[in-house]
């Protein structure tokens, strides 16, 4: 950290078991104001527990979890006396976009906003009608999910995270359940969101877009962090033979797609 700046991530010797199997071993992980963090790693890794980890949808066995610069586990239980504020604090943007299907985009918005964080309504509506600009989708607000394609409610899913004011937003695949097409869609939001500044840590196969959006890569096998650096360090010059390998099988994969 530079500038006496406090992260706004700081994960300390976290560790999670299923069924007495280790998924999350010892990781220490910490995340700079405005910085961009992208996990990888082969299905079934730890990513997305890590994640969940991070908001408390999962509580660890040990560890310490610390957000801009709130202790809200330690000592192996949750110390942080308002789950509802933390999870405001720490937006999550899941594979399945998790709207309500009886709800318009606007709507979807805007009732986190009323539920959590007990936003009138007309603020509300405003909030939500500049996010769904936001994610150039101004012209779907009265559409239901039904209505939409994968990318348009993902983006909507963003929106809704955007509305509570996060600190840092967590993307677990993000457009793993996405078409090609509106795979861009999604990624063009997220590189804006990066351009102005968003915390983010981004669970993701879109390698090629870990590379170009990320300050730094994180390489989780086996739930360990067995390499991280910058996005050149850990890309194109890993030094751990387990890296090369998942690299070289994601280059082998991304070959096969690309002339079948």
């Amino acid at each position: 950290m530079t500038g006496g700046q406090t992260p706004v991530v700081t994960i300390e010797g976290l560790v999670k078991s299923f069924d007495g199997r280790t998924v999350i071993d010892n990781v220490d992980l910490t995340v700079a104001p405005g910085r961009i963090v992208s996990v990888i790693g082969q299905s079934g890794g730890g990513k997305s527990t890590l994640l969940r980890c991070v908001n408390l949808l999962e509580k660890p066995d040990r560890g310490r979890i610390v957000i801009a610069g709130e202790e809200v586990f330690a000592g192996g239980r949750v110390v942080c006396d308002d789950l509802a504020r933390l999870r405001q604090s720490v937006g999550m943007v899941f594979q399945r976009f998790h709207l309500f299907p009886h709800l318009t985009a606007v709507e979807n918005v805007m009732v986190a906003q009323r539920k959590a964080a007990g936003v009138p309504e007309k603020q509300a509506l405003e909030t939500a009608v500049r996010l769904l600009k936001r994610v150039h989708l101004a012209h779907r607000g009265l559409a239901f999910p039904d209505q939409m394609s994968g990318g348009e409610q993902q983006r909507v899913a963003i929106a809704r995270a955007l509305a509570l004011q996060p600190k840092v937003l967590l993307f677990d695949e993000p457009t793993s359940a996405l078409d090609p097409e509106s795979t861009r869609e999604v990624l063009r939001v997220m590189r804006e969101l990066a351009d102005d500044g968003m915390t983010m840590v981004i669970v993701t196969h879109e390698v090629p877009f870990a590379r170009r959006i990320s300050d730094r890569v994180v390489f989780l096998d086996g739930g360990r962090i067995i390499e991280q650096g910058t996005p050149a360090e850990v890309l194109d010059h890993p030094t751990h033979a387990r890296t090369r390998e998942f690299l070289t099988s994601f280059d082998e994969i991304t070959d096969q797609e690309t002339h079948s």
